[in-house]
């Protein structure tokens, strides 16, 4: 034992393989269909998380998450905590539909919506505009610092930095008022916590999509590593037709590829130059593959230019590439399946929206406070009400009870003014005449329930019908 110990007879343990630093990827830039609808996608959704937060909407921020005063503010809609189930509902349906999505065309949302990807997409063009193309790029890196580099990797960093800054300002304004947090900003009057998360997402920003990359969807997303649990058969994948293409070589233009008894690949490598992940499509289905289609411009660049049909490497099934024919989309259960759940998580969210009260009250008894009698024989019990208007409109809430119960509100006030999109707190006492309360100690119940009605009106528009709600408490009775 203590010989094979000392004396390992494994190769590979004595001289194990060395490791090389990494190598950063310089993909070359390249233009085509799908080059165009990544450029479309980096217009709308940049120009709508820019922009959102700077819209206005019945005097208030369209988009808000004020979680300080905790109100959300939705483009019209106010949801408050109790709210939350719709937000809920809402993330579940992204979720679902990025299932969907990926059922019918694998990693489409990688390649084209995902942030990383975006950003990544935005960082690379000013990384061109300052440094030059793949080639420039590679002798950059290969050559010593000289004023010029520092130059233009200065410039480049400056200009990734103030993205990443301004990246960070705005996502903040989702959660403080932006037009509040840029006058502090301005007059350097920043509150510490929006100073801190600025200055972290600015810094995720620059992270990510300025010095990781594709390490990012390499290593750290985990959608990359259980995609194939969402995929079929009849999934969209980006491929490479190894049918038409195989077995690859270099030939002259004008030779016969068929007569020299090979395939359409001349093995030129620009699928692999393009490849913001550095990987060789040719190689198959690899969970590093953010399906961004880059590997397609690039070929059917080549494939003009040498007057042969686009399409080997392409968008399709793995069923096409094996030469069968694919499968119709009301046959495939997981696509059905996505699409009903979306159809009726999408029909609960709406009718639920449409039908949400927009006054809300929380009847709570006071605790602190015991059950006491007054003159008379009578009963007061003490209550804490919060009152909630999600309408974007003032509102006149009264308060009342049942006094065929036996009960009246025996102190003031009884109404409450509510600005739009305000909540306010109210301390009212319940009184239960003599009467109820010698009948309720008769049969032995000291905890009886009640009911608090409010009424909103809105004093500008008189002839709106008015919103009733009641909500539900106890009333506590000595013995």
């Amino acid at each position: 034992m203590a010989s094979m110990i000392a004396h390992p007879t494994s190769s590979s343990t004595a001289n194990p393989p060395p490791v090389h630093p990494r190598e950063t990827i310089q993909a070359r830039s390249v233009s085509g269909r799908f080059s165009h609808w990544r450029w479309a996608m980096v217009w709308l959704t940049q120009l709508s998380f820019y922009g959102l937060p700077w819209l206005s909407l019945d005097g208030h921020q369209a988009l808000l998450f004020d979680v300080e005063s905790r109100r959300f503010f939705l483009f019209g809609m106010v949801l408050y905590p109790q709210d939350l189930i719709w937000l809920t509902l809402l993330l579940v349906i992204s979720a679902l539909l990025l299932f969907f999505a990926t059922a019918l065309a694998g990693r489409v949302w990688c390649g084209f919506a995902c942030p990383q990807t975006v950003y990544t997409e935005i960082f690379q063009w000013l990384e061109y505009r300052l440094e030059g193309d793949r080639h420039a790029r590679l002798r950059l890196d290969a050559s010593p610092w000289t004023a010029d580099k520092l130059l233009r990797r200065g410039s480049k960093q400056l200009a990734w930095i103030t993205l990443a800054a301004w990246t960070g300002f705005t996502f903040v304004g989702y959660f403080s008022p932006i037009l509040d947090l840029s006058h502090a900003a301005l007059a350097l009057d920043m509150g510490p916590w929006e100073g801190f998360w600025i200055l972290l997402y600015g810094t995720a920003t620059w992270l990510n999509a300025g010095v990781l990359r594709e390490q990012v969807c390499q290593y750290m997303c985990p959608y990359g590593r259980f995609q194939g649990s969402m995929m079929d058969q009849d999934t969209l994948i980006v491929g490479y037709d190894a049918l038409r293409g195989e077995p690859r070589g270099g030939r002259a233009r004008p030779a016969d590829h068929r007569a020299s008894g090979l395939g359409a690949c001349v093995d030129c490598t620009v699928c692999v130059q393009v490849c913001p992940v550095g990987i060789d499509i040719r190689h198959g289905v690899q969970a590093s593959c953010i399906a961004c289609g880059a590997c397609i411009d690039g070929c059917n660049t080549i494939m003009d230019k040498l007057h042969a049909p686009r399409g080997l490497i392409r968008f399709d099934s793995p069923q096409a590439f094996a030469g069968q024919p694919a499968t119709p989309l009301w046959q495939r259960p997981r696509v059905l399946i996505y699409a009903g759940a979306l159809l009726l998580l999408s029909t609960l969210l709406v009718s639920g929206l449409m039908h949400r009260p927009t006054l809300r009250a929380n009847v709570l008894r006071d605790r602190t406070v015991m059950a006491r009698q007054v003159d008379g024989g009578a009963v007061e019990n003490i209550y804490r009400i919060q009152v909630m208007n999600s309408a974007n409109h003032p509102r006149q809430v009264r308060l009342s009870v049942n006094p065929d119960d036996g009960l009246s509100l025996s102190s003031t006030p009884d109404t409450l003014h509510l600005g739009p999109a305000e909540a306010d707190f109210v301390v009212v006492t319940l009184r239960l005449n003599a009467q109820a309360v010698q009948a309720a100690q008769a049969k032995g119940v000291l905890v009886r329930p009640v009911q608090v009605r409010l009424t909103a009106t809105q004093p500008d528009q008189p002839h709106e019908p008015p919103e009733q709600i009641a909500e539900d408490s106890t009333f506590l009775i000595p013995r």
